[in-house]
């Protein structure tokens, strides 16, 4: 899978005229990975209705902790389904520094979300101070058990997870390909150890950390990366497209 992130970017003219523009892109190309985007509340109803959803799935990039209710400014699961989004990017690095998501908040949200069909995009990942202190391991072993383990395995094997280095998001800096294989291949092994190795051969591990048209190629190589979660490189058709075609 290549998931596109579009973050607090694009008015809802612009987010159309950039989906119906990768829409086009690939209307004569078979690409070899899902591709997805994820996409501000405020277009998700007119995305689906203005491209092939056959070949592009749009998700939304956060859902709310609750089911319905006196939550003034949430979105539910439920609204998202109904607007024919599939997918939802959840516990993304930003949520959990700027929103103080927790584990505990990250689990009700992944457990709405499958009730609602939708398929939970989960972010993982650590910050420079834990990565500089060789902690990464533990940070995401920690990050997976507390909001994901509860979940059955039928349940488990319907997300796709994205591991973030955080200290490569919007820096510049990217893990080297090896690092990201060495972390992909870590967590595959932790899910392995709950949940058997068919489920883990299966999950999809995402690489969200400054993947982009130069470096996609390299890092979709290694056999425990899955495909990419792209921020800023999705935001243009011409940057988005050659890291879907590096696949």
């Amino acid at each position: 899978m290549v998931a596109g992130n579009w973050k607090m970017n694009t008015t809802l003219p612009e987010g159309l005229a950039l989906a119906t523009g990768l829409n086009e892109a690939l209307k004569d190309r078979t690409p070899n990975c899902d591709v997805v985007i994820g996409v501000p509340f405020t277009h998700l109803a007119s995305i689906v209705a203005a491209i092939d959803t056959r070949k592009i799935g749009v998700a939304a990039e956060n859902a709310a902790a609750w089911a319905e209710g006196a939550f003034t400014g949430e979105v539910s699961a439920k609204m998202i389904a109904s607007t024919g989004a599939t997918y939802v990017i959840l516990g993304h690095s930003e949520r959990r520094a700027y929103y103080h998501e927790t584990p505990a908040t990250l689990k009700t949200k992944v457990e709405l979300a499958l009730a609602s069909q939708l398929t939970p995009i989960f972010c993982i990942g650590e910050v420079l101070a834990e990565r500089e202190a060789g902690t990464h391991f533990e940070v995401v072993d920690e990050q997976i058990t507390a909001s994901l383990f509860d979940l059955t395995a039928r349940d488990f094997s319907k997300l796709v997870l994205a591991y973030e280095p955080v200290w490569a998001i919007g820096t510049g800096k990217t893990a080297t390909a090896a690092q990201a294989q060495e972390i992909h291949a870590h967590i595959r092994r932790t899910i392995a150890a709950k949940y058997g190795e068919d489920i883990a051969e299966n999950t999809s591990i995402l690489y969200g950390g400054s993947c982009n048209a130069g470096n996609a190629k390299e890092l979709f190589s290694n056999p425990d990366v899955d495909g990419g979660l792209i921020g800023g490189a999705s935001l243009g058709v011409e940057k988005f497209l050659p890291i879907i075609e590096a696949f």
